[in-house]
C-alpha cells in the first residue's frame, strides 16, 4: 500500500513537472500594461507596445500569438478573439533574431530536441515538425498548430499556419497574400511596416508590435504618437510597471546603461539625443502625489487652446517659501468643446486662476467670442489677459529655459502618477534647431503656467486633489500647520 501512494505521488510530481515544462502558458500571468495592451485589440486593428529592455515586451506578443494560434483564449480574455484558424507571420530584425527570440518564445529552444514544446504554445498543439528555413542552423521556416473551438476541444482539419520573417529580407518579402495576424518584434523599418499593414487589410486581420525606441522619434513612432487614426492604439511600459525586478536591480540596471540611453531602455521613451529639450531623468523631476496641498500656496492653471491640436490644461501649487511649483494635476483631450474642458476642470479647480496663451484672443469661425471669452463664460476663473513674463514679453525659449533653470534645480516638481506629463516630457524635442510642435501640449500648458506663476492664488482646490483639511490635531482650528 505504501508503494502505491509513493508511486501515486510520483506520477503527480512527474505530472506537475510535465505541465511546468510543455504548457508554460498557464503559468503566465500578465502585468497591468501587458493586459491593457491585450485589451485594446477588441477595439485597434494596430497596436504598439513600447517598453524598456528585459521588462516582457516579448512575452506579451509571445503569448497572444499563442492564444491566436490555438485558439485556446483565457475565460477572461478581453482582447481579439479569431472564431477560425489564423494564418500569421512573426517578424522580426534578423533570420538570426527571429529564431533566437521569437521562435524560442514561442517554440522553445532552438537546436534542443528535448525542449521542443516548452515555449509558449503548448507541445500537444503542435502539427507535424516545423518546416526549417534556409540559411540559418535550426531556425524555422513555418509551423502548424492546432485549432481549438471554444469549448476548448480540437477541432478536425482545423490548422494554423505562423510563418517567421526578417526586415533584413527586405519589402518584398512582405508581399503576397492576406494573413490574419503579424507579430512584429523590434521595430520595422517604415516600408516593410507599411507592407505589413496591407498585408492584414483585406482579412481585416490585426498587427500588434513590440520594441523598444532605440531609434528615437521614426516614422514609426510617429505614427503611433503623432498621427490620428482610430485603428492605433500605444501602451508605453516602463520599469516602474514590472513587479519581477526588486528596488535594488533597477536601481542597478539603471544606473547600467549611458546617460543617453536610460529613458530609452528603463521606460520605453524613444531616444532622441541632443535633440531632446529636457534632458532629465523622469525620476529627478517626479514626485509623490501630495496627499494635502498646504493653503498657504499659491495655484495657477496653466492651458494650451486645441485650434489645431489636443487641448491641454495642468494644475500648479507654488510653494512661495521654498521657490517650487507643483505640478499636481494634467488634463489633455481631443475634439471636445470649451464646454466640455470647462466641466472636466472645475470639479478640481474651479476657483483657481487660469493663465492662457496669446493665441486664446482668436475667435472660432462664426462666433464673435474669444477663445478665452468662451472659457469664461463656462465658469473658469481666465486671467484677464494672455501670459506673459513680467516684462511684457512671452517668448517661448524663454519660457522653455525658465523650465529648465527649474528642473535642474529641483524647483519645477511633477506628481509622478501623470503618465501623459511624461510621455510628452521624454519626447519633446528639436529637429534642425527648430521645437518639433508635435505632441507638445501639456508641455506648453506647463509654459504658460510658470511664465505667469505671479498670478497663482491661495484658493480651495476641489475634493480629492489634497485640498481637503487636515485631520485636527486639538490644537487650532482652519490652519495647516502646528500653531507651537
Amino acid at each position: 500500500m505504501a508503494d502505491d501512494a509513493l508511486r501515486d505521488v510520483l506520477a503527480a510530481l512527474e505530472l506537475a513537472a510535465d505541465r511546468r515544462r510543455y504548457h508554460a502558458i498557464d503559468f503566465f500571468r500578465p502585468y497591468a500594461k501587458q493586459q491593457q495592451f491585450y485589451d485594446a485589440g477588441a477595439s485597434f486593428r494596430e497596436r504598439l507596445l513600447m517598453a524598456g529592455n528585459q521588462l516582457g515586451k516579448t512575452e506579451a506578443g509571445a503569448v497572444e500569438t499563442s492564444y491566436h494560434l490555438t485558439g485556446l483564449y483565457p475565460e477572461d480574455w478581453l482582447g481579439h478573439r479569431f472564431d477560425h484558424p489564423v494564418r500569421g507571420w512573426a517578424a522580426g530584425e534578423s533570420s538570426t533574431l527571429v529564431r533566437d527570440v521569437q521562435q524560442k518564445k514561442l517554440c522553445g529552444q532552438p537546436g534542443v530536441e528535448a525542449d521542443f514544446g516548452t515555449g509558449y504554445i503548448p507541445k500537444h498543439c503542435f502539427v507535424d515538425k516545423p518546416s526549417l528555413a534556409r540559411g540559418v542552423t535550426d531556425a524555422y521556416d513555418t509551423i502548424q498548430v492546432q485549432w481549438h473551438g471554444p469549448d476548448g476541444k480540437p477541432v478536425d482539419g482545423a490548422v494554423s499556419t505562423l510563418t517567421f520573417k526578417s526586415y533584413e529580407q527586405g519589402r518584398a518579402k512582405f508581399q503576397g497574400e492576406p494573413v490574419d495576424l503579424i507579430w512584429c518584434d523590434e521595430e520595422p523599418p517604415e516600408d516593410v511596416y507599411s507592407e505589413i499593414v496591407t498585408r492584414t487589410n483585406a482579412t481585416n486581420g490585426i498587427v500588434y508590435t513590440t520594441f523598444t525606441p532605440l531609434k528615437g522619434m521614426s516614422s514609426v513612432v510617429m505614427r503611433f504618437l503623432t498621427e490620428e487614426s482610430e485603428d492605433r492604439f500605444t501602451v508605453t511600459m516602463t520599469i516602474d510597471d514590472v513587479l519581477h525586478i526588486t528596488p535594488e536591480q533597477k536601481a542597478k540596471i539603471i544606473a547600467s546603461y549611458p546617460a543617453h540611453e536610460r529613458e530609452a531602455r528603463t521606460r520605453g521613451t524613444p531616444m532622441l539625443g541632443s535633440g531632446r529639450i529636457f534632458p532629465y531623468a523622469q525620476e529627478s523631476i517626479s514626485e509623490p502625489t501630495i496627499e494635502f496641498v498646504p493653503a498657504h500656496w499659491a495655484k495657477l492653471w496653466g492651458v494650451d487652446f486645441g485650434i489645431d491640436h489636443p487641448f491641454a490644461a495642468v494644475l500648479g501649487a507654488w510653494d512661495k517659501d521654498a521657490d517650487v511649483i507643483h505640478i499636481l494635476h494634467a488634463y489633455r483631450e481631443r475634439n471636445q468643446t470649451p464646454l466640455q474642458h470647462a466641466t472636466a476642470m472645475k470639479p478640481v479647480g474651479a476657483s483657481v486662476p487660469v493663465a492662457w496663451p496669446q493665441d486664446g484672443h482668436q475667435r472660432d469661425t462664426g462666433n464673435l467670442e474669444s477663445l478665452a471669452a468662451q472659457y469664461k463664460k463656462h465658469g473658469l476663473q481666465m486671467l484677464p489677459h494672455h501670459a506673459t513674463f513680467p516684462d511684457g514679453g512671452n517668448s517661448t525659449e524663454a519660457g522653455i529655459i525658465e523650465m529648465q533653470e527649474r528642473f535642474a534645480t529641483g524647483r519645477l516638481k511633477v506628481a509622478a502618477h501623470l503618465a501623459p506629463w511624461f510621455q510628452e516630457f521624454g519626447l519633446y524635442h528639436r529637429k534642425d534647431g527648430l521645437i518639433v510642435k508635435l505632441n507638445d501640449d501639456l508641455m506648453s500648458a506647463t509654459r504658460i503656467l510658470v511664465m505667469a506663476r505671479r498670478f497663482a492664488r491661495q484658493v480651495a482646490l476641489g475634493p480629492g486633489m489634497g485640498g481637503g483639511r487636515r485631520r485636527n490635531n486639538g490644537l487650532a482650528n482652519d490652519v495647516d500647520f502646528d500653531l507651537f
